[in-house]
């Protein structure tokens, strides 16, 4: 199974957690899955996600997409996200 990992940082938490909501179907139908949200202890701003996704190239395609990129300015996304691709080892 394949992983995405997304960290970054929001303009406002509640803000950017509504707009995440709102794309839970598109990434479903992009191969995306469960995943895991955590906020940093220090900055509630900060945020990592880890999904279970179906394949490695489709979790880099949903990343790379336009549709992502355009749901993340108007969800408050500020700069660009560090994202890291994972195949599960264990």
């Amino acid at each position: 199974m394949a992983h995405l990992l997304v960290h970054h940082q929001v303009g406002d938490f509640d803000t950017w957690k509504a707009a995440f909501d709102q794309h839970d179907a598109t990434r479903r139908a992009s191969g995306g899955g469960n995943y895991m949200l955590f906020r940093s202890a220090d900055d509630p701003n900060e945020v990592v996600v880890v999904f279970e996704w179906d394949s490695v190239e489709n979790a880099r395609a949903f990343s790379t997409s336009d549709d992502l990129r355009e749901a993340m300015q108007r969800a408050g996304v500020a700069g660009p996200p560090t994202i890291v691709y994972m195949d599960q080892y264990e």
